[in-house]
Protein backbone atom coordinates (compact mmCIF):
# COMPACT_ATOMS: atom_id res chain seq x y z
CA UNK A 1 0.00 0.00 0.00
CA UNK A 2 1.81 3.60 -1.00
CA UNK A 3 0.90 6.20 1.29
CA UNK A 4 0.64 9.64 -0.97
CA UNK A 5 1.96 12.15 0.91
CA UNK A 6 2.27 16.04 0.42
CA UNK A 7 5.06 18.24 2.47
CA UNK A 8 3.92 21.81 3.49
CA UNK A 9 5.96 24.20 5.05
CA UNK A 10 7.46 27.70 4.09
CA UNK A 11 11.62 26.62 4.87
CA UNK A 12 12.90 24.65 1.87
CA UNK A 13 15.19 23.19 3.83
CA UNK A 14 12.52 22.07 6.54
CA UNK A 15 10.97 20.55 3.16
CA UNK A 16 14.07 18.88 2.20
CA UNK A 17 15.25 17.36 5.64
CA UNK A 18 11.90 15.96 6.35
CA UNK A 19 11.56 14.53 2.76
CA UNK A 20 14.86 13.07 3.27
CA UNK A 21 13.92 11.34 6.56
CA UNK A 22 11.30 9.84 4.86
CA UNK A 23 13.10 8.44 2.27
CA UNK A 24 13.83 5.32 4.31
CA UNK A 25 9.59 4.15 4.24
CA UNK A 26 8.77 2.53 0.97
CA UNK A 27 5.23 2.53 0.82
CA UNK A 28 5.86 7.31 1.51
CA UNK A 29 5.59 8.35 -1.99
CA UNK A 30 5.83 12.25 -1.73
CA UNK A 31 3.97 13.57 -4.51
CA UNK A 32 3.86 17.49 -3.89
CA UNK A 33 5.67 19.60 -1.89
CA UNK A 34 4.08 23.30 -0.82
CA UNK A 35 5.18 26.63 0.38
CA UNK A 36 2.53 27.93 1.89
CA UNK A 37 -1.45 27.41 2.99
CA UNK A 38 -2.79 28.41 -0.38
CA UNK A 39 -0.88 26.04 -2.69
CA UNK A 40 -1.43 23.36 0.37
CA UNK A 41 -5.42 23.69 0.13
CA UNK A 42 -5.05 23.74 -3.88
CA UNK A 43 -2.42 20.52 -4.30
CA UNK A 44 -4.57 18.80 -1.45
CA UNK A 45 -8.26 19.19 -3.19
CA UNK A 46 -6.65 18.11 -6.72
CA UNK A 47 -4.33 15.64 -5.79
CA UNK A 48 -5.78 14.09 -2.74
CA UNK A 49 -3.67 12.69 -0.78
CA UNK A 50 -3.40 10.26 2.26
CA UNK A 51 -1.24 11.99 4.25
CA UNK A 52 0.05 15.59 4.26
CA UNK A 53 2.81 16.58 6.85
CA UNK A 54 1.66 20.42 7.80
CA UNK A 55 3.65 23.15 9.37
CA UNK A 56 1.67 25.00 11.63
CA UNK A 57 3.73 27.99 11.35
CA UNK A 58 3.44 29.96 8.13
CA UNK A 59 2.83 33.48 6.62
CA UNK A 60 -0.85 34.13 5.21
CA UNK A 61 -2.88 30.79 5.86
CA UNK A 62 -1.51 28.66 8.61
CA UNK A 63 -1.67 25.22 9.16
CA UNK A 64 -4.73 24.92 11.39
CA UNK A 65 -6.24 27.30 8.22
CA UNK A 66 -5.05 24.64 5.79
CA UNK A 67 -7.06 21.79 7.66
CA UNK A 68 -10.24 24.40 8.02
CA UNK A 69 -9.98 25.01 4.27
CA UNK A 70 -10.31 21.42 2.92
CA UNK A 71 -13.14 20.66 4.95
CA UNK A 72 -15.52 20.23 2.17
CA UNK A 73 -13.55 17.07 0.48
CA UNK A 74 -12.68 14.13 2.39
CA UNK A 75 -9.44 15.56 4.09
CA UNK A 76 -6.51 13.87 4.37
CA UNK A 77 -4.83 12.42 7.45
CA UNK A 78 -2.55 15.64 8.96
CA UNK A 79 0.95 15.39 11.13
CA UNK A 80 1.91 18.62 12.25
CA UNK A 81 5.36 19.66 12.10
CA UNK A 82 6.01 22.54 14.57
CA UNK A 83 8.70 24.34 15.95
CA UNK A 84 5.84 25.55 19.00
CA UNK A 85 5.12 22.98 22.10
CA UNK A 86 1.38 25.46 22.49
CA UNK A 87 -0.44 24.32 19.53
CA UNK A 88 -0.59 20.41 20.76
CA UNK A 89 -4.00 20.76 22.11
CA UNK A 90 -5.30 22.60 18.79
CA UNK A 91 -3.60 19.74 16.67
CA UNK A 92 -5.64 17.03 19.06
CA UNK A 93 -8.73 19.13 17.93
CA UNK A 94 -8.11 19.19 14.27
CA UNK A 95 -7.81 14.90 14.95
CA UNK A 96 -4.12 15.15 13.83
CA UNK A 97 -2.37 11.65 13.29
CA UNK A 98 0.56 13.54 15.39
CA UNK A 99 2.94 16.29 15.97
CA UNK A 100 6.46 16.40 15.52
CA UNK A 101 8.74 19.03 17.00
CA UNK A 102 10.92 20.39 15.02
CA UNK A 103 13.97 19.19 14.43
CA UNK A 104 12.05 16.34 13.66
CA UNK A 105 13.67 12.81 15.72
CA UNK A 106 13.53 10.01 13.69
CA UNK A 107 12.66 7.91 16.11
CA UNK A 108 9.48 9.77 16.48
CA UNK A 109 8.72 9.88 12.99
CA UNK A 110 8.52 6.09 12.64
CA UNK A 111 5.96 5.85 15.65
CA UNK A 112 4.17 8.63 13.20
CA UNK A 113 4.98 6.45 10.44
CA UNK A 114 3.57 3.11 11.58
CA UNK A 115 0.04 5.41 13.11
CA UNK A 116 -0.77 6.41 10.15
CA UNK A 117 -0.52 3.17 8.60
CA UNK A 118 -2.83 1.59 11.21
CA UNK A 119 -5.37 4.59 10.38
CA UNK A 120 -5.59 3.79 6.99
CA UNK A 121 -6.03 0.14 7.06
CA UNK A 122 -8.76 1.20 9.76
CA UNK A 123 -10.31 3.70 6.77
CA UNK A 124 -10.16 1.12 4.85
CA UNK A 125 -11.14 -1.70 6.41
CA UNK A 126 -14.32 0.57 7.33
CA UNK A 127 -15.16 1.66 3.71
CA UNK A 128 -15.03 -2.30 2.98
CA UNK A 129 -17.72 -2.84 5.63
CA UNK A 130 -19.76 0.02 3.97
CA UNK A 131 -19.59 -1.18 0.68
CA UNK A 132 -20.33 -4.95 1.81
CA UNK A 133 -23.35 -3.59 3.79
CA UNK A 134 -24.78 -1.24 0.89
CA UNK A 135 -24.81 -4.72 -1.60
CA UNK A 136 -26.38 -6.95 1.00
CA UNK A 137 -29.01 -4.10 1.48
CA UNK A 138 -29.84 -4.73 -2.44
CA UNK A 139 -29.63 -8.17 -2.65
CA UNK A 140 -30.24 -9.87 0.65
CA UNK A 141 -31.60 -7.67 3.49
CA UNK A 142 -32.36 -10.42 5.92
CA UNK A 143 -28.47 -11.22 5.53
CA UNK A 144 -28.14 -7.55 6.21
CA UNK A 145 -30.42 -7.89 9.48
CA UNK A 146 -28.65 -11.04 10.70
CA UNK A 147 -25.31 -8.83 10.64
CA UNK A 148 -26.57 -6.36 12.37
CA UNK A 149 -27.84 -8.79 15.18
CA UNK A 150 -24.16 -10.45 15.33
CA UNK A 151 -22.76 -6.71 16.11
CA UNK A 152 -24.91 -5.90 18.77
CA UNK A 153 -24.24 -9.42 20.56
CA UNK A 154 -20.22 -8.44 19.79
CA UNK A 155 -20.76 -5.54 21.90
CA UNK A 156 -23.05 -7.39 24.80
CA UNK A 157 -19.57 -9.42 25.45
CA UNK A 158 -17.36 -6.95 27.13
CA UNK A 159 -18.25 -7.01 31.53
CA UNK A 160 -21.01 -4.99 33.03
CA UNK A 161 -19.39 -5.83 36.09
CA UNK A 162 -16.35 -6.89 37.68
CA UNK A 163 -15.92 -9.16 40.86
CA UNK A 164 -12.88 -8.02 43.35
CA UNK A 165 -11.15 -9.55 45.81
CA UNK A 166 -10.04 -7.05 47.99
CA UNK A 167 -8.89 -7.57 52.01
CA UNK A 168 -10.71 -10.76 52.37
CA UNK A 169 -14.34 -9.52 50.91
CA UNK A 170 -15.83 -9.75 47.38
CA UNK A 171 -16.47 -6.26 46.11
CA UNK A 172 -18.93 -6.21 42.76
CA UNK A 173 -18.17 -3.41 40.89
CA UNK A 174 -20.10 -1.57 38.13
CA UNK A 175 -18.02 -0.83 35.36
CA UNK A 176 -19.50 2.46 34.30
CA UNK A 177 -17.94 3.60 37.87
CA UNK A 178 -14.38 2.75 37.09
CA UNK A 179 -12.20 6.29 36.48
CA UNK A 180 -9.05 4.48 35.50
CA UNK A 181 -6.83 1.49 36.29
CA UNK A 182 -3.05 1.87 37.24
CA UNK A 183 -0.86 -1.60 36.17
CA UNK A 184 1.01 -2.29 40.02
CA UNK A 185 3.22 -5.20 39.25
CA UNK A 186 1.08 -8.11 39.22
CA UNK A 187 -1.49 -6.25 40.47
CA UNK A 188 -4.66 -3.74 38.93
CA UNK A 189 -5.54 -0.98 40.81
CA UNK A 190 -9.30 -0.21 40.05
CA UNK A 191 -9.86 3.85 41.01
CA UNK A 192 -13.49 4.49 41.25
CA UNK A 193 -14.26 8.19 42.46
CA UNK A 194 -13.01 8.17 46.09
CA UNK A 195 -12.27 4.63 46.48
CA UNK A 196 -9.16 2.54 45.22
CA UNK A 197 -9.50 -2.05 44.73
CA UNK A 198 -6.56 -3.96 44.05
CA UNK A 199 -7.20 -6.55 41.59
CA UNK A 200 -4.89 -9.55 40.39
CA UNK A 201 -4.89 -9.61 37.10
CA UNK A 202 -2.70 -8.34 34.38
CA UNK A 203 -3.69 -5.04 31.91
CA UNK A 204 -3.86 -7.69 28.68
CA UNK A 205 -6.72 -9.55 30.49
CA UNK A 206 -7.93 -7.03 32.08
CA UNK A 207 -8.64 -4.42 29.18
CA UNK A 208 -10.39 -7.86 26.84
CA UNK A 209 -13.35 -7.55 29.48
CA UNK A 210 -13.71 -3.60 28.77
CA UNK A 211 -15.59 -1.91 25.98
CA UNK A 212 -12.40 -0.60 23.50
CA UNK A 213 -15.06 2.33 22.84
CA UNK A 214 -14.87 3.22 26.45
CA UNK A 215 -12.34 2.12 28.22
CA UNK A 216 -8.79 3.35 26.57
CA UNK A 217 -4.93 3.03 27.30
CA UNK A 218 -2.84 5.97 27.55
CA UNK A 219 0.15 4.79 29.23
CA UNK A 220 1.68 2.11 29.19
CA UNK A 221 0.12 1.50 32.70
CA UNK A 222 -2.88 3.46 32.87
CA UNK A 223 -6.59 2.12 31.61
CA UNK A 224 -9.15 5.67 31.69
CA UNK A 225 -12.52 5.51 31.30
CA UNK A 226 -13.09 8.12 28.52
CA UNK A 227 -17.07 8.73 29.66
CA UNK A 228 -15.62 10.85 32.63
CA UNK A 229 -12.79 12.46 31.09
CA UNK A 230 -13.72 16.64 32.13
CA UNK A 231 -10.76 18.60 30.86
CA UNK A 232 -7.34 18.05 28.99
CA UNK A 233 -4.56 19.88 30.20
CA UNK A 234 -1.83 19.91 27.90
CA UNK A 235 1.66 19.11 29.67
CA UNK A 236 5.34 19.72 28.21
CA UNK A 237 7.15 17.16 25.72
CA UNK A 238 3.65 16.59 24.08
CA UNK A 239 2.17 15.08 27.03
CA UNK A 240 -0.88 16.26 28.47
CA UNK A 241 -3.25 15.32 31.38
CA UNK A 242 -6.85 14.10 31.82
CA UNK A 243 -8.76 15.34 34.47
CA UNK A 244 -11.18 12.87 35.55
CA UNK A 245 -14.98 13.60 37.16
CA UNK A 246 -13.56 13.07 40.63
CA UNK A 247 -10.69 15.78 40.09
CA UNK A 248 -8.09 13.31 39.58
CA UNK A 249 -5.51 13.33 36.88
CA UNK A 250 -4.19 11.24 34.59
CA UNK A 251 -0.81 11.60 32.58
CA UNK A 252 -1.05 11.19 28.76
CA UNK A 253 2.00 9.80 27.18
CA UNK A 254 3.10 10.56 24.03
CA UNK A 255 2.78 7.24 22.27
CA UNK A 256 -1.25 7.50 23.27
CA UNK A 257 -2.19 10.86 22.42
CA UNK A 258 -4.16 9.29 19.48
CA UNK A 259 -6.82 8.67 22.38
CA UNK A 260 -7.00 11.69 23.02
CA UNK A 261 -7.51 13.50 19.79
CA UNK A 262 -10.55 11.08 19.12
CA UNK A 263 -12.98 12.37 21.77
CA UNK A 264 -11.90 16.17 21.42
CA UNK A 265 -12.61 16.00 18.08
Amino acid sequence: MTIRTILVDDESLAVQGLALRLEKFADIEIIETCANGREAIRAIKTLKPDLVFLDIQMPGFDGFSVVKGVMEIEPPLFVFVTAYQEHAIRAFEANAVNYLMKPVDEDKLADTVERVRQRLAEKRSTEEAEKLKDVLAEVSPESLEDLAGAEDDLSGRYEKMINVKDKGQIFRVDVDTIEHIEAAGDYMVIYTGDNSLILRETMKDLERRLDPKVFQRVHRSTIVNLDLVRQVRPHTNGECFLVLESGAEVKVSRSYRDVVARFVH
